[in-house]
């Protein structure tokens, strides 16, 4: 990996390594919102919520947009729906057990279990 590409990786995974931010763009998965909105919603000050909706918009994991007085904030579910969808099939085919990655061992043993599940075939 390149040098560029690694602080690249590092500053995409230190934005998401975040439980409040990770909070904003699962609340914000159902559509866009405000400042306000997202407070009230995940029941935590304003303030906070615009400190941590600053690195989600320099990193564009979010966008925002000026409605008369106030932002409201949308995801960049170009981005977000893929890293998400990726998360979720890694995390239950390496770590099935409430997050908790599976060693070496586990995954022999899962993929022997998965090899002898009978398998049945229809025909149309």
């Amino acid at each position: 990996m390149s040098g560029s590409l690694s602080r690249i990786c590092y500053r995409f995974f230190r934005t998401l390594a975040n439980p409040t931010r990770l909070e904003i763009i699962e609340l914000l998965r159902e559509g866009p919102k405000s400042v306000k909105e997202i407070a009230k919603a995940l029941n935590r000050e304003q303030s906070l919520i615009s400190h941590n909706l600053r690195p989600l918009l320099r990193c564009r994991f979010v966008f925002s947009e000026r409605r008369k007085r106030e932002r409201i904030y949308h995801l960049n579910r170009e981005t977000i729906e893929k890293i998400f969808k990726t998360f979720t099939y890694h995390a239950e085919k390496y770590c099935p057990m409430q997050g908790k990655c599976l060693t070496e061992l586990g995954i022999k043993r899962r993929k022997k279990e998965e090899a002898e599940k009978p398998v049945y075939i229809s025909h149309l």
